[in-house]
Parts: C-alpha cells; sequence; structure tokens
C-alpha cells in the first residue's frame, strides 16, 4: 500500500484538501505538511542546503520523494540519479522533470561502485529500520561508492522524546531508544506499522567506525538533528 507516494501524487495533481497523518506509538497522531516534499531550492532548511553544497561528481540520491533535492542538484549540472521505491512518487518525478529515475528498494539495488555520492536526506538513514538494520544499509551503500566516495546523511537524537516533562513517555528498555514505529494514514486508508531509525551522533560515528568507515561530523544544531558524512578507511 503505497499511501505516501498516493499523497504526492495527489498533492502534485492539485489535491491539496487532505491530511496525511503520522501515527507513532509515543503521542497523538502528527500532521505531515505533503508540501515539505515539494519545497524549492530556496525553502530548503540550512542543514539540507549545505548538504546539497557537499555534493559532487555521480549523485544517488536515495528516497527521492517529489524531487526536493534532485531537481537543485540536477540544476547545477550535477549527474544524479534518484532512487525512490513508490512507483507514484517516481511519476511525479518524472513529470517536475528528473531525468534519471530509478524505481527500486534500496536493499534490492545492485551496488556498481559508480558513484561519488550516496545522499540520504530528510533522515533518510531512518529507512534501516533499526541498529542493526544501520549496519546492513552502510555494509551495502559501500557497494555503491567509487573510490573516494561519500555517503551523506542526516539524522537526530530524539532523546527530547523521553525529556518532555509535560508528556512523559517511558524509554524502552529492550531496543536502542530511536528505534520508532510509524503508521501512515491518508484518506480513508492506513498503512502498516513501520520501523524507522534515528540516531545520536556518538552511536552513528560508533556504528560507522566498526562497519569501516571515517564518519565526520559535518553540522548539528542545538537540538541534536545533525549531517554526517561517512568515506572509507
Amino acid at each position: 500500500m503505497d499511501i505516501l507516494g498516493t499523497a504526492i501524487r495527489d498533492w502534485h495533481n492539485g489535491i491539496k484538501d487532505q491530511i496525511l497523518w503520522i501515527n507513532n506509538k509515543y503521542g497523538a497522531p502528527e500532521e505531515m505538511p505533503i508540501d515539505y516534499y515539494f519545497r524549492a531550492a530556496d525553502e530548503l532548511p540550512e542543514l539540507e542546503a549545505f548538504a546539497l553544497e557537499q555534493c559532487r561528481g555521480k549523485v544517488l540520491d536515495v528516497g527521492a520523494g517529489a524531487g526536493a533535492h534532485a531537481l537543485p542538484l540536477q540544476q547545477r549540472k550535477l549527474n544524479v540519479d534518484a532512487l525512490e521505491i513508490s512507483a507514484n512518487a517516481c511519476q511525479v518525478l518524472k513529470e517536475r522533470g528528473v531525468k534519471n529515475i530509478i524505481n527500486k528498494d534500496i536493499f534490492k539495488t545492485e551496488g556498481k561502485q559508480n558513484y561519488d555520492t550516496v545522499l540520504l536526506l530528510m533522515n533518510g538513514l531512518g529507512l534501516s529500520q533499526d541498529v542493526n538494520g544501520m549496519r546492513d544499509l552502510l555494509k551495502h551503500l559501500k557497494t555503491f561508492l567509487a573510490p573516494g566516495g561519500q555517503i551523506l546523511f542526516d539524522s537526530s537524537d530524539v532523546y527530547y522524546l523521553y525529556d518532555n516533562a509535560l508528556e512523559k513517555v517511558e524509554k524502552p528498555s529492550d531496543r536502542y531508544y530511536g528505534e520508532i514505529e510509524y503508521q501512515y494514514q491518508y484518506k480513508n486508508e492506513t498503512g502498516a506499522w513501520f520501523k524507522w531509525l534515528y540516531i545520536d551522533y556518538a552511536f552513528c560515528a560508533q556504528i560507522a567506525t566498526e562497519m569501516g568507515f571515517a564518519p565526520e561530523l559535518m553540522a548539528q544544531d542545538d537540538e541534536g538533528h545533525f549531517l554526517c558524512r561517512l568515506t572509507v578507511i
């Protein structure tokens, strides 16, 4: 069930009176503004804009969505492949002018060691689902990198979910606290629950080093959101 892709497709086609909800298991449902996937280059947060500035060579944009990152990179004349699992979102990418589109799951895509930059923004590392999945993802992404290539991604330390004095949430004891479950709801459809990983930088750097990468903290804000670059040791 492609709920997120359907919402993106509808918004692109002018249907803008519906709400995309994200259910979670720690609090009230949250509205996900669909127009966030359609931001122009000058509307991107500083961290994302900075990440795009760091891209070089041939780029793989993992989880391309509606093209908020692929399109500005194309405008800079970079060779960009937009990888997106949603067929609906891929159609939107095509109609918005993204040239090279790969409609696949990253885990089912063969790496050919030909990308100078692998990009995962909007907490894109989260698609690894959990800490063990992050290890698997980093091992897999290494096969996509050309010699001297880099992986750029952002993530967040979600400690604040458990330190909120107004709405106390019990920190899990059976898993890393950044392994969170979500569920999309749009129109009359509710999707399956899925896991998403948010990770603090210190733990992220530890895992990356274990997997044979040199981590570099590129930027970080006061709320624990950071941009990281990984290069193969």
